[in-house]
């Protein structure tokens, strides 16, 4: 559960990405194509979310591999 609720405050603390009108009606194809990577908090909060994510994973297979035996 602990893992669960870290997984929130992490996807609630990254930075909103902002959308206009232009992206509403292009389907943000051209964000698809943009070659900028996340500096700073944005990429810490990136691995940690993905971090998070994958220990929650293994978390989850583990719990069924011990309730299975």
């Amino acid at each position: 559960m602990i893992d669960s609720v870290l997984i929130i405050i992490a996807v609630m603390m990254q930075p909103a990405k902002t959308d206009n009108a232009s992206t509403a009606l292009s389907g943000g194809a051209a964000d698809l194509f943009s070659k900028q990577k996340p500096r700073g908090f944005e990429a810490f909060m990136q691995k940690v979310t993905v971090v998070l994510g994958v220990i929650f994973f293994v978390l989850s297979l583990a719990l069924v591999y011990i309730s299975a035996h």
